[in-house]
């Protein structure tokens, strides 16, 4: 199993989210980093993966818009994928 976790006091920018993700699910090279391709990356997954947003508070609080956006992403990856599993 694979385990990606989103620390919301430690993130400052997306791009940082998109590398973390990334980094700890092992995406392939042609990742782009954006929100498409995530959803992408996130949905052709085949085996269990968890992903943790910890401290959402702040995500939002740095984010904003973007992090509601990323949220639907993720949301919206693990409804489509039963291998993904998120904790918000």
């Amino acid at each position: 199993m694979k385990f990606a976790v989103i620390d919301g006091n430690a993130v400052t920018s997306m791009e940082e989210i998109h590398k973390i993700l990334a980094q700890q699910l092992e995406f392939p090279e042609w990742y782009g980093g954006n929100l498409d391709a995530l959803h992408d990356c996130l949905t052709d997954l085949h085996e269990d993966v968890e992903v943790s947003v910890v401290h959402p508070e702040a995500l939002l609080e740095t984010l904003g818009s973007a992090y509601v956006r990323l949220c639907r992403v993720l949301s919206d990856a693990a409804e489509e994928n039963p291998w993904l599993k998120l904790h918000l």
